[in-house]
């Protein structure tokens, strides 16, 4: 079969036409909120004592072989064709293997307030993209000043002491945060207009096994297997490793992709601005750290940047 053809019951893969339940898509929000609002420090514990790259790679082969296993064998799914694994191929790489992979090795070198600030322009590049493809989207004044809330409440948040001091941060650090974001955001863009499978599970499957090999290629890059034998793992890094398969992948990136799917890249883009502060809740919640006035105040900022994006018309493509 070659790379025109197409199973005579399969669709393009395009968006959703018919309108998901309320609930499943609030849920879906809720997961990528809460869920990827917790990564951080699972990331930070899991780098402890495993290389960037391979437990990123490890990471992924484990819970795209899950998914692809479940989805063919339990889902019923059908087998992909080659353009669909190519799309998935494509989406996985931008993705995951540099939108995520960058990002784990670069809180090695960068400081957490930093890269905070960073991704939070990862809403901005995915609407400026959104709006720059063929055909594309141009958005509306309510999500511009949504938008530019969000990144007034990340500043707010992050404080200006952490932006300009913390010491971590040079120049390839932050470069990769920012290779980061646009790679997350150009492959969000390209997921929802490329031929994908119509199950929201084998395409996740699918993306992080493309991604795996990836991450495994720049492990080698970065000549991380060659002192694999000498590392010795802590029992913190493996429950961080579990948990990001566990829920930061099989969980929250399905629920990504899904949204993905049935809402617009400036609506599923707000949990850039979310995650930071569920950061800072879930930090005085679970291990005593501060909640400060000028906290309080960006979170309320942030939400209310938020609210203004979901809440905005849904706008039409355009013709041209």
């Amino acid at each position: 079969m070659n790379d025109i053809e197409r199973r005579p019951d399969e669709a393009r893969a395009a968006p959703a036409t018919a309108s998901p339940q309320r609930w499943l898509v609030l849920t879906a929000f809720a997961i990528i909120y809460v869920v990827w609002g917790s990564t951080y420090l699972a990331i930070l514990f899991a780098i402890e004592t495993l290389p960037p790259f391979l437990m990123a790679s490890a990471r992924f082969l484990v819970a795209g072989a899950a998914l692809y296993l479940f989805a063919r064998v339990l889902g019923g799914a059908a087998a992909p064709t080659r353009v669909e694994w190519r799309s998935t191929a494509i989406v996985g790489v931008l993705l995951l293997t540099f939108g995520n992979g960058l990002v784990v090795w670069a809180e090695l070198r960068v400081a957490s307030g930093v890269a905070a600030l960073i991704l939070g322009v990862e809403p901005c590049c995915m609407v400026l993209l959104d709006w720059l493809r063929p055909h594309g989207t141009r958005p509306g004044a309510q999500i511009v000043v949504g938008l530019g809330l969000g990144l007034v409440g990340l500043f707010v948040l992050i404080g200006p002491d952490a932006l300009m001091g913390g010491g971590r941060a040079d120049f390839i650090g932050v470069a990769a945060v920012v290779l980061a974001s646009l790679a997350w955001a150009a492959g969000s863009i390209y997921s929802r207009h490329a031929r994908m499978p119509r199950s929201p599970v084998l395409a996740t499957g699918m993306e992080m096994l493309a991604a795996c090999v990836g991450l495994a290629v720049l492990a080698l890059l970065h000549g991380e297997t060659a002192h694999l034998g000498d590392t010795r793992v802590s029992l913190l890094s493996v429950a961080g490793w579990l948990y990001l398969i566990v829920f930061g992948s099989i969980v929250a990136f399905t629920a990504y992709v899904w949204l993905l799917r049935v809402s617009t890249p400036a609506r599923v883009s707000t949990y850039a601005y979310v995650n930071p502060v569920v950061a800072v809740l879930l930090g005085f919640a679970l291990a005593g750290e501060p909640l400060t006035l000028r906290m309080i105040v960006a979170a309320a900022v942030i939400v209310s940047g938020v609210a203004l994006i979901t809440l905005a018309p849904r706008p039409a493509e355009s013709a041209s």
